[in-house]
């Protein structure tokens, strides 16, 4: 036997026994693995306090009706630096939105996540300030990870429009009405003033840095660089075709999308918006990629190697449990 053929002997043996290690893993993962997330919610995270009434009153739930327009959940984890410039610019912007149309409602609910610095006194200072009709502390007892953050905010929510927003404020949150104008365009009524017709339509609007991208690979280093295209490829090959920025922290969701998308979310950490997308887009939930304006604030809690590491894990993760179906979306296809 030549050279070549033991060399394509060794080739299909190789590929063989690769495929079948794929089934095996497969069987053992689908045998072992709960098709729909278990959502842990300790007893005391159900409520927030009422300074007014100096006492704790139960969050709302998402399966409810809605009661505001819009609701804005931020995830913060020890943001106690960062939290108060990003309140005060979505405050002032809402404050400014309710003088020109008195009967506009809002609500921003803070999660912390499990913080071990002065975050939960820092949003307490705010709830006391404007009142927990419209600022709300969500404290988590533990670290749920972002994606669990996030969740459990849109969960507690009232709004018919709901909004989730990163702690550190590198979005410019005026930017809100380039999404309320995008999901205007793909459901034909207006987030502000029709509140009542958007919240059982379907849609998402996502904020997006694509345009930016040239400019960002001018600054960061060539393995950041390599990172990047390599976490795009793998979003591109497991997920999510159609999107090129999906890990920006500022997506819309009309109150129904939110709630069939986030009950059937697995991920907790990073690559949580990758599989909301892919949930999405398996729903048929139409979705709007919208250019903002964002700067890169100090203080970020991704760790360039771990976290795109441990993203790209979760990006094979969701590919494969959805394929051989150990993972379940709960809802239908959106018509």
């Amino acid at each position: 036997m030549d050279f070549i053929s033991i060399l394509w002997a060794i080739i299909f043996c190789g590929f063989i026994f690769a495929v079948t290690l794929l089934i095996l893993i497969s069987i053992i993962i689908y045998a072992t693995t709960k098709p729909y997330p278990i959502i842990e919610r300790f007893k005391e995270e159900e409520y927030f306090n009422d300074p007014e009434k100096k006492t704790k009153v139960k969050f709302p739930s998402i399966e409810d009706e809605y009661t505001v327009n819009l609701s804005v959940i931020i995830p913060a984890y020890n943001e106690q630096e960062r939290l108060p410039p990003m309140l005060d610019e979505a405050l002032d912007f809402l404050e400014n939105r309710r003088t020109e149309r008195p009967s506009y409602k809002y609500e921003i609910i803070i999660v912390s996540d499990g913080s071990k610095d002065k975050t939960v006194e820092v949003a307490e200072r705010y709830v006391e300030k404007y009142g927990c009709n419209k600022v709300r502390c969500l404290e988590l007892i533990k670290n749920r990870g972002k994606g669990g953050a996030v969740r459990l905010g849109v969960q507690s929510s009232r709004g018919a429009v709901i909004l989730f927003a990163d702690a550190d404020g590198a979005s410019k949150f005026e930017d809100i009405t380039k999404l309320e104008i995008a999901l205007k365009e793909l459901i034909h009524c207006d987030p502000v003033s029709q509140s009542e017709l958007i919240v059982n339509a379907n849609a998402l609007a996502i904020g997006s840095r694509a345009h930016l991208e040239e400019e960002s690979l001018a600054k960061r280093s060539i393995f950041r660089n390599v990172l990047m295209y390599g976490f795009h490829f793998l979003v591109w090959l497991f997920t999510v075709r159609r999107i090129r920025d999906t890990q920006c922290g500022f997506k819309m969701f009309t109150r129904n999308a939110a709630r069939v998308c986030f009950q059937s979310l697995h991920i907790n950490r990073w690559a949580f918006d990758v599989e909301i997308l892919y949930i999405a887009q398996k729903l048929n939930i139409p979705v709007s990629e919208i250019p903002v304006r964002w700067v890169e604030i100090e203080g970020s809690k991704v760790t360039p190697v771990l976290s795109w590491i441990q993203m790209g894990c979760d990006l094979g993760l969701i590919w494969l449990k959805y394929t051989i179906g150990a993972w379940k979306i709960k809802s239908d296809k959106v018509e």
